[in-house]
């Protein structure tokens, strides 16, 4: 479909109605505290609800509690070995180009900036890390699995922040539309897969059409899941191109609150990693993945690394080249992916399970087998709107 500016204005006054109920009716009978403390025990699917749940939830629950039927198995498949066979560049591009993006749209920084989360950077990344790997496990939608109670909790979260700016007149709908609207899921969900892609294309990964497609579908189940219209979706790459740099064009600026974020996102990679030698190289990767302009809005500061920076894609290139040509050269590599990742999520999370809640307030301020073949090698679809493409 084509967007236009008026499409996605009625995107901006929509929700998700049916989280939305649930998360009302559950702050008017005073049962989220009741709710929040019975579902840390629901961490995977299949398990049987604990007693006492509010009926509410326990509807909510039973209705979300099973993938689309429309989804294909195979398409996930395909999904799910293109992650593990780039684990360690999607974790590089989530944390340095995905959530630094979000940052850029002034509305959903001012918005993360009123959730008690934001105050530690860690909780946030090593939430969305592990719902990641929860979604690319193989057992991901399957009893047992962690990835459908992950998304029916994270659905709910996205419903309390609407109820509390809304009710609590911290949100000017008029002027920005409904918190968390179907257009900014949207847009959520093209930073977290066609950006992802842009990212990696950027930072030189070989990656086929085939495995590209398969995980921009891989999200829009992940939408379909948490809420998001799927007749407004991008069916494709070459529309979610036009619907990305539209909503970028339409929102993108800077922000005291993007500023803000993205200086405690780069003290925390800073923590992570070892010495400080180093650090630089976070600035540097964050103003590359992002661009100048973007860079600038977000206060990322440059540094005598930013040239250098420029070099991963060629160290990526033959890193890749030998994947490509020796069986053992890419177990090798994609063991050293996942170990990567593992001992990432595993030092922001410090050996936690993180759970997912509703919060009563909040901030008083503001099946294929084998790998697919590298061949036609995937490229970004070409910017769809007249003007500068974010990253550009």
């Amino acid at each position: 479909m084509r967007y236009t500016e008026s499409s996605l204005d009625t995107m901006r006054r929509a929700g998700d109605e049916l989280a939305d109920a649930t998360v009302a009716t559950l702050f008017e009978r005073g049962e989220v505290g009741k709710f929040n403390t019975l579902m840390r025990y629901v961490s995977t699917a299949g398990a049987p609800l604990p007693d006492g749940l509010p009926d509410v939830a326990r509807e909510y629950l039973e209705v979300t509690g099973a993938p689309p039927a429309w989804v294909d198995w195979g398409e996930m498949e395909r999904a799910r070995l293109f992650f593990i066979d780039n684990n360690v560049h999607i974790s590089t591009a989530l944390s340095f180009a995905s959530m630094p993006a979000c940052y850029v749209v002034p509305h959903v920084a001012k918005l993360l900036s009123a959730t008690h989360g934001l105050d530690y950077p860690s909780k946030r990344m090593a939430e969305t890390g592990q719902f990641t790997v929860h979604l690319m496990q193989p057992d991901a939608f399957e009893a047992g699995g962690r990835f459908l109670p992950a998304a029916q909790k994270v659905r709910l979260l996205h419903a309390s922040i609407r109820h509390h700016l809304e009710r609590e007149g911290r949100w000017d709908t008029a002027a920005l539309g409904t918190p968390i609207c179907q257009e900014d899921m949207i847009g959520g969900q093209m930073f977290f897969s066609l950006l992802v892609l842009d990212s990696l294309h950027r930072l030189g990964v070989h990656m086929s059409e085939e495995g590209a497609r398969s995980y921009y579908y891989a999200w829009r189940v992940v939408g379909a899941m948490l809420g998001v219209d799927q007749d407004a979706v991008p069916g494709t790459l070459d529309e979610a191109r036009h619907f990305l740099d539209l909503y970028m064009l339409r929102h993108m600026g800077p922000s005291p609150e993007g500023a803000h974020l993205t200086r405690q996102l780069i003290d925390l990679y800073e923590e992570v990693v070892p010495g400080t030698f180093f650090d630089p190289v976070v600035s540097a990767l964050v103003r590359h993945l992002v661009g100048d302009i973007c860079g600038d809005w977000l206060g990322v500061p440059r540094t005598s690394w930013d040239t250098l920076v420029k070099a991963v894609p060629r160290l990526i290139g033959v890193l890749e080249t030998v994947e490509d040509r020796s069986p053992l050269g890419a177990w090798a590599l994609d063991r050293l992916g996942h170990l990567t990742t593992v001992l990432e999520l595993s030092s922001l999370t410090r050996g936690r399970v993180m759970h997912y809640a509703i919060p009563e307030h909040l901030k008083k301020d503001y099946g294929v087998a084998g790998s697919v073949p590298r061949t036609r090698r995937w490229v970004p679809p070409a910017p769809t709107v007249r003007g500068r493409a974010p990253g550009q």
